[in-house]
């Protein structure tokens, strides 16, 4: 059996526990499978930031002393850290519906970075988690029902794309509603199968042969993924009243192995009105304005 049925059955069997016994359960297994050492996740995260930093130079979004709202935690506040750091934002307010931070690896990301930066680098106050000043965290709070701060920036990175679409509505329908005028957004979204990035032999796109019941019947809210496509997503945007300010994604190489292996997917009836540019985009970017 291949690597993502065995992930995917995995997944099924704790979707069938009870709620917390579920979450407990993934979230040590999760902990037992990373394999990556601290530098290998700091790297991706500090392109994203770079990626973030020209752009919002680009597009003249002030960062320095700025208050800024992440969207989803995750499991380390490394993107957070670089605002804070190079970035020289004020505070970064981070929330997430779930509590996914560890003690003893926000202590060695804390080391990473006062190593790293030793004159910006703010200092460490005590709470749960030795988080350093400047961040403040939000963790098992739905957003859409928070207080928020007057940010002129919100970001996130890989979370959009794990959230259901009528979430995504109503999250920027308040940031349109209640964000300061003339803040900004940035979105990095990755809107592929998430279980080719281990197998593969899977299509980056295989889960568009899919209905939408059969898809439910396959992922759980462990690895939820809403199978949007980018103009799907700038639609909502848009509804929301928001001003797109810049688009970026990429495509695959025609010829290319991933091109070869969309273009042998049978594609549902429900995503065949896109197009094949529209299908295949990955990698986006997107800012926004309120």
């Amino acid at each position: 059996m291949v690597k993502h049925q065995r992930k995917t059955q995995l997944f099924q069997f704790l979707d069938l526990l009870p709620h917390r016994w579920g979450f407990a359960l993934y979230h040590k297994l999760q902990q037992l499978a990373d394999k990556k050492t601290l530098p290998q996740k700091i790297k991706p995260a500090e392109r994203t930031f770079q990626t973030a930093r020209d752009l919002c130079e680009t597009h003249q979004v002030p960062l320095e002393g700025g208050t800024l709202i992440e969207i989803g935690s995750g499991w380390l506040p490394i993107l957070p850290y670089f605002f804070l750091t190079e970035g020289k934002v004020g505070e970064v307010h981070s929330y997430d519906l779930n509590e996914h931070y560890q003690k003893k690896a926000v202590a060695a990301l804390n080391d990473f970075f006062s190593t790293r930066f030793p004159n910006q680098f703010p200092k460490v106050y005590s709470t749960r988690y030795p988080l350093a000043s400047g961040l403040v965290y939000h963790p098992k709070t739905n957003l859409v029902d928070a207080v928020l701060p007057e940010a002129s920036l919100v970001f996130s990175r890989f979370v959009l794309e794990h959230v259901r679409p009528e979430d995504i509505q109503a999250m920027h329908q308040k940031f349109a509603k209640e964000l300061p005028s003339g803040s900004h957004l940035l979105h990095f979204i990755s809107p592929s199968d998430h279980r080719a990035h281990s197998d593969p032999t899977l299509s980056l796109q295989d889960f568009l042969q899919y209905s939408e019941a059969e898809w439910n019947r396959i992922q759980t809210k462990f690895d939820y993924h809403n199978r949007l496509r980018l103009p799907q997503y700038l639609s909502i945007f848009e509804a929301c009243g928001l001003e797109i300010v810049f688009v970026s994604h990429d495509n695959p190489e025609p010829g290319s192995k991933r091109h070869q292996q969309f273009s042998a997917l049978d594609i549902h009836p429900d995503f065949q009105h896109f197009t094949e540019k529209e299908l295949t985009a990955g990698s986006i970017v997107v800012l926004l304005k309120t």
